[in-house]
């Protein structure tokens, strides 16, 4: 026995811990299990920023979906996932509202140098190089010229590119001519030296090598006399001087000028100098100077002659006086952009204008911004009155949907069942207008919708999570054992009246979203002599008859109770049932120990017939063996009992209903409205239901009513709710929105104006359908036209040189050739064709084109030659180049060095431009696809049959093609390999 109590101790040991340590155990063994699974198998994903939500500014939020996934890439709980590294779902962001248009704006900078792209140039170049230049692009307030994120900006225009593909023309290197003969040595020993140059015959370009040494000096071979000094002089060239007059010819120069003859290339453009000054509409073109000095080794100015070197430097030149930008006195300040004040929320501004009287000429200052803006506001007090109050309003909650939830993440197998669980209900917020009633304090409130910017603090929510339950059948227990035989109303019973046996069974799990209620929970037979009390007898303790051991018996207990199993007085059951007591047996210490009859099995059938009957069985079992001399244990066939069970017929009786029929308006009540009887008020809300009763055979079907219990009939009649008709209703029409009081091109297309309505409440229950039409827009009338100004240019005037007075003082200048400046006179007209002011093209025609151009007169020596023709036109193939041509005029074509096309070159060549589109990915990857083959895949095509549940698949993304500036172009521009 110690040895079995102890096998047994550490059951009543677990047992006596308790339900709260088992469960505290298994929380642990769960979170151990949970903790080892977060670490290799359960990520973190996150879906895109969402737009910014929230009042308008830096008070906005911005909110993403974050879910945990499997490594295999299904979705599961958030509690799988490390919440340590949860990604965060929201953020701060600043909330662009429309109002903003008119405080911020993209400044780009110009074009910086094209570069090679990460790598320099190659030394075998032959065509140009594909480059990159790149400016800054930033957003800036327009009031005080800050920046700003550029996400403002993005929401009125997309942001200008800040890099763009250029060429980069092949590096070409400076190209000189061969040195002239050495300079003969003087007479004296002073010069000491004698000298050689040579002239650039084309600049270095692109980078190219740049210029050798121009000149080179030797000693002389003479020797000076004892005592005689010797120096070496160089040539010092100081600033321009200011831009004058060309009638002002008062130089102060040490030396003469001489033109700088350059590479020797000249065009044929323009005549020879003018000698008067010269007015190109409003643009004077003067000199400017640049003293040139031959300075010696101990400081000492020189003769020029001593310093003179082919070529010299140039000292005169053709400018154009400076002319600063003059505009007119400002506007009055115009009224302001708002009729009342919201303060922070949307203020109002105000401007004013200047128009441009001259534009600036040469290195004159540009013109000044020509419109300023500032709030209505005066030394921060406000100087409108406030608005009319706003305030959140929401129509009712949609449908709860499911879908809305899975998005992306919905399962393939999943997309074509029931959907069930959590979902996401919608609604449609907006802002309405409220007034106070004239002459009271009440509020007034007008249902259409506002701009959703005027009402102040957070929209409410449009969203919110809810619940769709998932369907469920009916599920019920197993039948019970059947009942005595009872009267079927022990309230009224009479003497002779039938009864019947019941068994019952209960429902389990409640019906959900089926059409298919629970079948009949209770079934009958009839029976005589029925009661309704009976004696319920139970057997008490084994009583010895001699002795603590031995053979005894068991007394029994007989107690009266109703059909309800309540005890009652003994006189309302019959007369007690004669029944001796039940033997039993005490073992004693020596013998054989068996356990209590097990209770009796269920009855193996439910009824019995001629040909079969049911039976039921009870068992015992031996606990312990009898010691020597001990009674002996009974044998195996003793330790079983069978009897026969359920001797009734198998046919049984039970009522059956059919569905309850849709609630409808009861007769009773819409005979009460006719006549006015009834004070109950709209009678939407009251409404019966009927259904079908049948008293049902389990063998034949439907039976008279009579064979079923009346007290068991289920009721064919109930009260419901009738739904009322619930009509649409909607918002009115909004106002129109504005049309642009700034005018409009005259080739734009037409502006329209639009207004809305918001359905508040769908309709139901066959009540008045929504209006198609939610949504109107309509052409603006009386939009002004923008005036049409347009520039009109003269021919150039003449090349323009140096004065004759000024360039014949100058030593090598003989010739009136070299370069120079032409000018052009510039008018504005109207579309009439009629003179306006410079201020009008200024403001509706854009930039005044270049007054100021360089020219070139040719020198006698010069190779001239025609203007290059146009580029031969590019096919549409990349790679391909284009050429354009010139050739030699007048003298020039006699000359050997002109001939010479490595110096000269007759013909150019350059890569055609080729627009360059790159692709990038665009949005999430879809779900694994798994059709059984990558042949199998079809783009933009639903799958066909049942599809795979794991196994080898594909996912797929969305690949956009841009261009050169970032613009969303036709897929087919990008190549297959992007």
């Amino acid at each position: 026995m110690l040895l079995q109590q102890n096998w047994v101790s550490p059951h009543w040991a677990w047992q006596s811990l308790g339900k709260p340590f088992l469960l505290f155990v298994f929380l642990m063994l769960q979170t151990a299990d949970l903790e080892a699974r977060r670490g290799h198998q359960f990520v973190w994903k996150t879906g895109h920023w969402g737009r910014c939500l929230g009042d308008c500014g830096s008070g906005g939020l911005r909110s993403r979906a974050v879910w945990c996934t499997h490594a295999e890439g299904w979705t599961t709980y958030h509690a799988n996932c490390d919440q340590q590294h949860k990604p965060e779902s929201q953020r701060r962001c600043f909330k662009v509202c429309d109002w903003h248009l008119e405080l911020f704006q993209w400044e780009v900078s110009g074009w910086d140098r094209c570069g090679l792209a990460g790598a320099e140039a190659h030394e075998g170049c032959v065509t140009a190089q594909h480059g990159l230049q790149r400016r800054s692009v930033r957003c800036l307030q327009r009031l005080n010229g800050t920046a700003v994120p550029g996400e403002i900006c993005e929401a009125f225009a997309p942001q200008p590119p800040a890099e763009q593909a250029c060429l980069v023309p092949c590096p070409r290197a400076c190209v000189v001519s061969a040195f002239s003969s050495w300079s003969p040595c003087g007479s004296a020993c002073a010069p000491g030296l004698q000298h050689r140059t040579r002239a650039v015959l084309a600049p270095p370009l692109y980078g190219g090598a740049p210029c050798p040494n121009l000149t080179e000096s030797r000693p002389c071979g003479a020797a000076c006399a004892p005592g005689e000094e010797r120096h070496t002089h160089s040539l010092r060239v100081g600033a321009w001087g200011p831009c004058r007059p060309a009638q002002h010819t008062g130089l102060e120069l040490n030396a003469g000028t001489m033109r700088d003859s350059g590479s020797g290339e000249r065009s044929v453009a323009g005549a020879q100098g003018s000698k008067h000054p010269h007015h190109g509409g409003d643009v004077e073109i003067g000199y400017q100077t640049r003293q040139a000095r031959c300075v010696r080794s101990d400081g000492r100015h020189a003769a020029l002659s001593l310093c003179l070197q082919d070529p010299f430097p140039v000292t005169a030149r053709s400018c154009v006086i400076a002319r600063d930008c003059e505009t007119s006195a400002w506007s009055p300040w115009s009224s302001c952009s708002q009729s009342c004040s919201w303060g922070d929320v949307a203020p109002g501004f105000r401007s004013r204008r200047r128009s441009v009287r001259s534009v600036a000429v040469g290195a004159g200052k540009p013109c000044p911004e020509l419109e300023e803006r500032e709030a209505c506001s005066l030394a921060g007090k406000e100087l409108l009155q406030p608005c009319r109050r706003f305030a959140w309003r929401a129509s009712e909650w949609k449908a709860c949907q499911v879908s809305l939830l899975l998005g992306q993440q919905d399962p393939p197998h999943q997309r074509h069942t029931g959907l069930c669980g959590g979902g996401l209900q919608t609604r449609v917020v907006y802002c309405v207008q409220i007034s106070v009633e004239p002459g009271t304090h009440r509020l007034k409130e007008v249902a259409r919708p506002v701009d959703g910017k005027l009402c102040q603090g957070p929209a409410p929510s449009s969203s919110q999570v809810c619940h769709l339950p998932c369907p469920a059948e009916c599920v019920v227990s197993l039948w019970s054992a059947w009942g005595p035989c009872q009267h079927e109303d022990c309230q009224h019973h009479q003497h002779g009246a039938r009864g019947f046996r019941m068994r019952r069974r209960q429902v389990i799990v409640d019906p959900v979203g089926t059409l298919a209620g629970c079948p009949h929970l209770v079934e009958s037979i009839p029976c005589e002599d029925p009661a309704c009390y009976e004696w319920i007898v139970s057997e008490g303790p084994c009583v010895t008859d001699d002795g603590k051991c031995g053979p005894g018996h068991r007394p029994l207990r007989a107690v009266c109770r109703s059909r309800e199993g309540e005890e009652v007085p003994h006189h309302l059951c019959s007369e007690l049932p004669q029944s001796e007591a039940v033997a039993c047996e005490v073992p004693c210490a020596m013998d054989c120990v068996t356990s209590e009859w097990s209770p009796w099995s269920p009855c193996s059938h439910s009824c019995s017939s001629k040909s079969a009957e049911g039976t039921q069985s009870r068992s015992r079992s031996i606990l312990a063996l009898p010691a020597e001399g001990g009674k002996a244990c009974p044998p195996d066939r003793a330790l079983q009992e069978h009897r026969a069970c359920n001797a009734h017929p198998c046919v049984h009786f039970f009522w059956e209903t059919s569905p309850w029929s849709s609630c409808s308006e009861d007769v009773l009540v819409t005979a009460l409205n006719a006549t006015g009887s009834w004070s109950g008020g709209a009678t939407c809300g009251v409404g019966i239901q009927t259904r079908k009763v049948f008293c049902m055979k389990s063998s034949s079907g439907q039976v008279t009513p009579k064979r079923c219990p009346e007290s068991l009939r289920p009721e064919a009649v109930r009260p419901c709710l009738l739904p009322c008709k619930k009509d649409c209703v909607v918002t009115p029409f909004s106002e129109w929105t504005r049309c642009p009081t700034a005018c409009q091109p005259g080739n734009s297309t037409a502006v329209k104006q639009s207004r809305y309505r918001i359905i508040i409440q769908d309709s139901a229950n066959g009540g008045q359908a929504c209006p198609d039409t939610l949504y109107e827009e309509r052409e603006c009338e009386d939009v002004p036209i923008c005036p049409v100004y347009r520039w009109k240019t003269q021919r150039w005037s003449p090349c323009v040189l140096v004065p004759d007075s000024v360039r014949q003082g100058l030593p090598g200048q003989s010739e009136a050739c070299g370069h120079g400046l032409q000018s052009r006179a510039v008018t504005c007209l109207s579309e009439q064709d009629g003179i306006a002011e410079v201020g009008d093209c200024v403001r509706w025609a854009g930039a005044v084109p270049p007054l100021v151009q360089e020219c070139l007169i040719p020198c006698k020596d010069d190779c001239t030659f025609t203007p290059w023709s146009k580029f031969t036109a590019c096919s549409s193939d990349c790679g391909t180049t284009r050429s354009r041509r010139r050739s030699l005029t007048g003298r020039s074509r006699k000359r050997d060095k002109c001939q010479n096309t490595e110096v000269y070159p007759q013909v150019e060549t350059e890569p055609c431009p080729c627009e360059v589109f790159s692709s990038q990915p665009h949005g999430n990857w879809s779900d694994c696809i798994i059709r059984g083959g990558p042949s199998e895949l079809v783009l933009g095509m639903p799958s066909q049959g049942a599809s795979q549940e794991c196994g080898e698949g594909v996912r797929l993304r969305a690949i956009a093609c841009y261009d050169g500036t970032g613009r969303l172009v036709d897929p087919s521009r990008c190549s297959s390999s992007g």
